[in-house]
């Protein structure tokens, strides 16, 4: 195990989607979501098949033993992506960031609703805390009253990219059983395949013929995708998932330069006081999770026979 090696690729993995996040919303005005899936899934896989080669991997990580669990799995990633592209042209990019968040918030319900896994009072608290973040992120778009600050438009908004941390959360509870028969790069590869050829299927509701730098900027995206998934998969070799986790969080901190920088957006207050309530369930929600595999750790070696 190299922790600090684990946490820089963490670190490189947030910056590849929180870039690619930023090239989709540079285009939303123009290019449709499902389009935008499309370029994301579909030039990530060259990247992946090239990893997978240097790895020497391609011939068994391509291997599927659950080929329908890969289709359902694909079908809520592409719809979590799809919503969360769509969000982009409505909400700032530290907004859509945080409403993200609620995404392993709601794994941890979905995964005692679906997979039978035991949460107690504490993981409970933190879901409950992070809600309410996610919650005072979303207020102020939620008021559509004429005059406020918030709009028809941003409400709109805010349900899409909440929709997509729904769909995004129900994904992990399919790849945490995926995980159980299939290897990590089967998960990987199969996934932008399965959007690829989803994302096709909204060609009739009106894909667009985009700009030379248009297009550029969405075959940036899936090269930038296909690039972070392989540092996120290489991070969690490289240490501890409750080691590299929390660095997911330091997306907020690019998300706000970026934000502010390239496309102008300003914080508000209230955006930055959820943010914190979410970041900070989530750190929690790390924190026990890692000490329930130290118990169950000790309590393995505690049964195991000696001498």
């Amino acid at each position: 195990m190299r922790p600090m090696r684990g946490i820089l690729l963490k670190i490189c993995s947030v910056i590849c989607f929180i870039i690619m996040a930023s090239l989709i919303k540079a285009t939303a005005d123009h290019v449709p979501p499902g389009q935008a899936v499309f370029f994301r899934s579909f030039f990530a896989i060259p990247v992946i098949l090239v990893w997978l080669f240097y790895r020497h991997e391609l011939s068994t990580g391509l291997k599927a033993k659950a080929p329908m669990g890969h289709f359902w799995r694909g079908l809520v990633g592409t719809m979590a992506m799809g919503l969360g592209f769509a969000g982009l042209g409505y909400l700032p990019l530290p907004e859509v960031t945080a409403i993200g968040y609620a995404a392993p918030l709601l794994t941890v319900i979905f995964a005692a609703m679906f997979l039978g896994e035991v949460v107690r009072l504490y993981r409970i608290s933190a879901v409950v805390l992070g809600l309410i973040g996610v919650l005072i992120v979303l207020s102020p778009r939620l008021t559509v009253v004429p005059g406020a600050s918030g709009g028809t438009a941003e409400a709109f908004g805010a349900m899409l990219v909440l929709g997509g941390a729904v769909f995004a959360a129900l994904a992990q509870v399919f790849v945490r059983k995926l995980v159980l028969e299939e290897k990590t790069a089967a998960i990987v590869f199969y996934f932008s395949l399965t959007a690829t050829l989803l994302s096709l299927t909204t060609i009739p509701f009106g894909w667009v013929l985009p700009s030379g730098a248009e297009a550029g900027l969405l075959i940036a995206s899936g090269l930038l995708g296909g690039l972070g998934q392989i540092f996120l998969t290489s991070s969690y070799r490289e240490a501890d998932a409750s080691v590299v986790a929390p660095f997911d969080y330091a997306s907020m901190l690019f998300a706000l330069g970026i934000g502010y920088w390239v496309f102008d957006e300003i914080p508000t207050l209230t955006m930055l006081a959820g943010a914190s309530l979410v970041v900070t369930a989530g750190v929690l929600i790390i924190w026990r999770e890692r000490q329930l595999g130290l118990e169950r750790a000790r309590q393995r070696k505690a049964m195991t026979p000696q001498g």
